[in-house]
């Protein structure tokens, strides 16, 4: 059965990454999820939190929000305080890159990545984790190009993707209408080993066999590998030193 979209039910919606999308950011991406855009940049800090001083490592966090204009009801700016969607999303971020980074090799100092939603049409969170990994990629080569790292401090590739069941059809990478009718919700961050970093998952006011996560673990997998190879399209075979 075809979705509303035009898409089958174990296809992608259309994935592009822009490289260089700001200028002063050691690594920035315009990715595309379909309607959903999200920018995200990488920067490079000397020095890092006090719990990590002296001991030689270095440490990579993140930050979310979506802007104003993202949804069709505006959005109030979080000014002082993230709000807790906002605040448990970028801590996602943060934990799914620091699980394919050698944080001894970057030294004592901190990774920043920032990624604001520019148009929000589902699946915010993932397409964040994937275009982040784009741009830390770019940090990476700028890294190594400067001298400050004799080696790539990526230890693997990384991409996220959504699931779900959507009036009875299991679903690869929902939109926000699919999402909003979904039975069954789920987020999953992998590598490009094929090895789950995170796996977030829930029924919406129903319960699911135990063989039905295995479906959909299945259909991510295959969705994550896709969306590893736009990846290795944007940073180029040359540099793709990971896998």
């Amino acid at each position: 059965m075809l979705r509303r979209d035009g898409r089958s039910a174990d296809e992608l919606r259309k994935v592009t990454i822009e490289r260089n999308f700001v200028k002063y950011a050691q690594g920035s991406t315009l990715i595309s999820f379909g309607d959903t855009k999200v920018v995200c940049t990488a920067m490079v800090e000397e020095g890092v939190p006090a719990f990590l001083r002296g001991g030689n490592e270095g440490w990579l966090t993140a930050e979310y929000g979506l802007l104003p204009y993202s949804t069709p009801t505006r959005n109030l700016r979080e000014v002082n305080q993230r709000r807790g969607r906002s605040y448990e999303i970028q801590r996602l971020i943060g934990r799914s890159l620091r699980a394919v980074v050698d944080l001894a090799r970057l030294g004592e100092r901190t990774i920043w990545i920032d990624c604001d939603v520019l148009q929000a049409d589902g699946g915010t969170r993932c397409a964040s984790i994937t275009g982040a990994f784009v741009a830390l990629a770019d940090a990476d080569r700028w890294l190594r190009e400067k001298r400050i790292v004799e080696d790539s401090i990526i230890k693997d590739s990384l991409a996220a993707v959504s699931v779900g069941i959507s009036r009875g059809e299991k679903l690869l990478d929902l939109s926000f209408q699919e999402d909003s009718q979904a039975s069954v919700d789920m987020n999953v961050v992998m590598t490009g080993k094929k090895e789950l970093v995170e796996v977030q998952v829930s029924g919406e006011g129903t319960s699911f066999p135990r063989a039905m996560l295995s479906k959909l673990l299945d259909l991510a997998e295959a969705g994550i590998a896709k969306l590893i190879q736009v990846e290795k399209g944007a940073i180029g075979i040359d540099e793709w030193n990971w896998c």
